[in-house]
């Protein structure tokens, strides 16, 4: 039977097969002193594609000359025979009907299979009978699947499970190589990172609520690559402590109390209110309208995550406060001598309420001459000083009111003597007034005895 006429009477052979083949056969050129060698072209093939097992140098004086698949001429293993003095083609009994046989020795497999990969042998006989051979070997890889992931655990725990994630290939995992990446980052061996051989396991150890992923499993061998879908943990973690906001602590009668709850927590925490150790609702959000001074206390947000069975609470105080009256300001005189004493009063009746002073409507600069009582209601200046003079007030504050008194204007009488110079320079001041009566004394006098002695003269 003749193989290559058979093949293209059939139109089996791609015409991309083709074309390479030709290619690659119009670059052949004999050569009879080099030694006859075999290239697989290419030599990782992809499974369902062709390859050309190319000679090289084969020699022209040729009676004949077969290939056989693997290291062996056995009759079973032959699969095509050529015979170039009657330029005819002959079938084996391992021939498959993908296979063609060419006049320079090459041979051309079709649509290759996983059981195609191997060695060949090309088994020359001279026209002398003597024989010679010569081998060739190539691989052939399966078109990778998209991978799977799976875990060992679908729902670990923060802090007490590891986990195993392994990438199904749907092939022969011995031929794969398996890249990881988390977030889009390569992934290696690490403290709580560690990797099988051949790296197709990932194994995360004491698992984090940063683990959760997405994961991805690359798969690659000599002729394809692919990618799994995105993998997430679905990591058990919490309840953290609660937080409860706003952070006001102080509110006024008649407003409204509105407080939330968070924890982090997977699977989502229950959420519990207890109002001075009472419970009161069991839900996330608090809201209390119009409350009053009754609903100053101690609000408790209680978090519990069914799952880890953990639990954790955070307490508020919240104060409800009347706004602050408007206090009273007193003085024991609002005339006052230089160098005297002065002690002004703030009357109130709220309680523990703040106490600020005001001096011309700014907050009150105290001096080694001012001294505040103990709550700060009565501010005492003693002595007193023309600069003190000016209007008081005072403030009373609470967290969530403020209200300022009637004003105080404080007149002080000035003390001549308290001119504000020093003794040295009020003494200075006499002797040269002294000096110039008498400077003055003097002229007089001279001017009179002058007078007085020229009119006797004459």
């Amino acid at each position: 039977m003749e193989l290559a006429s058979a093949h293209l009477h059939k139109g089996q052979v791609p015409w991309g097969g083709l074309l390479l083949t030709a290619s690659l056969l119009a670059s052949w050129s004999p050569a009879t002193t080099a030694e006859v060698t075999i290239e697989a072209v290419p030599p990782q093939v992809a499974e369902d594609n062709n390859v050309l097992l190319l000679v090289h140098n084969l020699p022209l004086a040729l009676g004949a000359f077969a290939w056989y698949k693997g290291n062996t001429t056995a009759i079973d293993k032959e699969i095509a025979r050529f015979v170039p003095n009657s330029n005819m083609n002959f079938t084996g009994q391992a021939y498959s009907g993908r296979e063609i046989i060419y006049s320079n020795g090459s041979l051309l497999f079709q649509m290759i299979t996983m059981k195609d990969m191997g060695v060949y042998t090309l088994d020359m006989t001279d026209e002398n009978y003597r024989r010679t051979q010569a081998t060739v070997r190539f691989h052939v890889h399966p078109i990778l699947l998209k991978p799977n992931i799976t875990s060992n655990n679908s729902n670990p725990v923060e802090g007490d499970d590891s986990v195993s994630l392994t990438c199904d290939s749907y092939t022969d995992p011995d031929n794969i190589n398996y890249l990881w990446s988390r977030n889009g980052e390569s992934l290696s061996e690490g403290d709580r990172l560690k990797l099988s051989e051949g790296n197709r396991t990932l194994t995360l150890l004491n698992v984090t609520r940063n683990d959760t992923g997405p994961y991805v499993c690359e798969t690659r061998n000599p002729v394809s690559v692919n990618r799994s879908d995105p993998f997430s943990l679905n990591i058990i973690y919490g309840p953290d402590t609660p937080i409860i906001s706003p952070s006001d602590i102080y509110l006024h009668p008649g407003s409204n109390l509105n407080l939330s709850c968070h924890a982090a927590s997977n699977p989502p925490a229950q959420y519990f209110w207890l109002i001075n150790e009472k419970p009161h609702a069991s839900s996330q959000e608090l809201f209390i309208p119009n409350i009053t001074t009754n609903n100053s206390g101690t609000y408790t947000c209680f978090v519990n995550n069914s799952v880890t069975g953990l639990s954790r609470t955070t307490v508020k105080n919240i104060t409800v406060l009347e706004p602050v009256t408007q206090p009273f300001l007193q003085v024991t005189n609002t005339t006052v001598k230089e160098l005297d004493s002065v002690t002004l009063t703030c009357l109130s009746n709220d309680i523990g309420a703040n106490i600020q002073w005001l001096f011309n409507s700014q907050s009150l600069q105290l001096t080694e001459r001012m001294t505040l009582s103990q709550n700060n209601s009565i501010l005492r200046i003693d002595p007193i000083k023309r600069e003190d003079a000016g209007e008081y007030q005072c403030e009373i504050s609470n967290p969530v009111s403020v209200r300022r008194s009637n004003s105080i204007k404080l007149d002080i009488i000035f003390d001549p003597t308290q001119g504000g110079l020093s003794d040295g320079a009020i003494a200075g001041i006499v002797i040269g007034v002294v000096a110039g009566v008498a400077l003055i004394a003097g002229l007089a006098y001279f001017l009179y005895s002058r007078k007085s002695g020229g009119s006797g003269s004459f």
